[in-house]
């Protein structure tokens, strides 16, 4: 598995109809296909969150839309960015995750996180617990995830999850890749050297030369080269051929959550959503990729593209300036 180039989807909002909803999904995956993105993204989240939108806004249930995506395109990988693991059962996700894997011809990966946002659990009923709670989850449900994708039977008596000799058939490899998300500096980052084939953090990019330092840590705490665990970072791209519109539309979004971009000082900035965003022309979009996150020693990154990704020509655009950067 290599993802360099990631594209994800988190905005459903772009229609006028829920009739033309998943169309419109199916077009953004595959223009990302065409235009050489290495994986395409649905969140797993049954609300739209918040810094995106409303709660009430639409949200499609993820291996569902990814099941249907897999019929729609032909090489792009799939995931989640990230499953969360609080919301389904390790075993029936092993076997949701190489399903994905059959039906796609091997193009599924397992996107998994602690989960975080409390609403969904308070609303649709699951066990939210506390912080410390989610991550212990989090590694006994790997300790069983894991060796099922591997085509292992695992039995595990553990305090949250129990498995008995656990069978995931079909299966169509048995390498199916892990990866891990978060920005978490101890816990995230030591599950991901670990048991992940590849991390996606998520920070402000400022943040990122802290990020990878730590990570080399846990790397050593777990006896593992850091060269042997792909990252990548997810970014808020705002790209247009028309760097002030591009520019508009990212301060109009943050506008839309009480934030005056043209008020923040630097530091303000480093601090803030923004620093999570890159805006411009797709030319000046890849400098400040390079620059802000490929040149801490990321792999690779990760776009959502909120505000115009489902406008003609945009995600095409945006993969011709980033594609040269990451290989």
């Amino acid at each position: 598995m290599s993802i360099r180039l990631g594209y994800q989807m988190p905005n459903f909002s772009n229609t006028s109809s829920v009739r033309e909803l998943f169309p419109t999904v199916i077009a953004q995956a595959r223009a990302a296909e065409a235009a050489g993105f290495d994986a395409a993204f649905v969140m797993d989240h049954f609300y739209q969150l918040p810094g995106i939108g409303s709660p009430d806004e639409p949200m499609l249930e993820a291996y569902t839309a990814l099941g249907a995506l897999a019929t729609a395109t032909e090489r792009i990988q799939l995931s989640a960015l990230v499953t969360g693991n609080t919301y389904r059962n390790p075993a029936l996700l092993a076997k949701t995750v190489s399903t994905l894997d059959v039906v796609s011809g091997g193009r599924a990966v397992l996107g998994i996180g602690a989960g975080w946002f409390e609403l969904e659990h308070q609303q649709y009923g699951f066990e939210f617990g506390t912080f410390t709670e989610r991550f212990q989850r989090l590694e006994e449900a790997l300790q069983i995830i894991a060796p099922m994708l591997h085509g292992q039977r695992p039995t595990v008596d553990g305090k949250w999850y129990h498995t008995e000799n656990a069978l995931n058939e079909p299966r169509i490899r048995d390498d199916l890749p892990i990866m891990l998300g978060g920005g978490g500096e101890k816990k995230t980052f030591a599950l991901a050297a670990r048991f992940a084939d590849h991390l996606n953090i998520i920070c402000n990019a400022s943040l990122l030369p802290q990020k990878i330092a730590a990570l080399h840590q846990r790397c050593a705490e777990a006896d593992r080269d850091p060269s042997t665990l792909e990252t990548s970072f997810l970014a808020f791209v705002i790209a247009d051929e028309d760097g002030d519109r591009a520019r508009k539309l990212q301060a109009d979004m943050l506008a839309r959550f009480g934030i005056d971009l043209s008020a923040l000082s630097p530091e303000e900035i480093r601090n803030s959503p923004a620093d999570r965003q890159f805006a411009g022309t797709p030319d000046e979009v890849a400098e400040q990729t390079q620059q802000r996150v490929l040149d801490h020693g990321i792999d690779g990154i990760i776009v959502n593209m909120i505000t115009n990704g489902h406008e003609p020509g945009v995600i095409e655009a945006a993969a011709r300036a980033l594609k040269p950067l990451v290989g």
